[in-house]
């Protein structure tokens, strides 16, 4: 069953912060799985020879956890972003700035993009 797209998204205090934590919480899950093939693949090497086979996998893993360290950092700064904007304005629509959309989107094509060609399986 497909779950139907939102067509449009409401530029508000509580849909921007939904938005970040669910991007927050794949990052978790992402990390946590590359995490677990890692640790898993770094089980099984016993020699150098399984350095050659296993190693391309580990070094896959640790660029996924490097990359959602990148992705906490830019939601970090999103997020200060929005909490000094919404500190300051006290209303609860407001406006962000170019640099801002391009860090939401830079954060939302990431996501994407990983999404649609990875599959984990252990």
């Amino acid at each position: 069953m497909n779950r139907t797209r939102k067509k449009e998204i409401a530029l508000n205090k509580d849909s921007v912060l939904g938005l970040m934590q669910e991007i927050y919480n794949e990052l978790v899950e992402q990390r946590a799985t590359a995490m677990r093939i890692q640790n898993k693949m770094l089980g099984l090497l016993k020699d150098a020879e399984d350095m050659t086979v296993i190693g391309p996998v580990i070094k896959e893993q640790q660029k996924i956890i490097n990359d959602t360290i990148e992705k906490k950092l830019s939601l970090s700064k999103l997020q200060s972003t929005i909490w000094e904007k919404s500190n300051s304005s006290k209303e609860e629509n407001f406006s962000l700035s170019d640099m801002d959309e391009d860090v939401l989107h830079s954060l939302i094509n990431k996501d994407i993009k990983k999404d649609s060609g990875q599959n984990y399986t252990l």
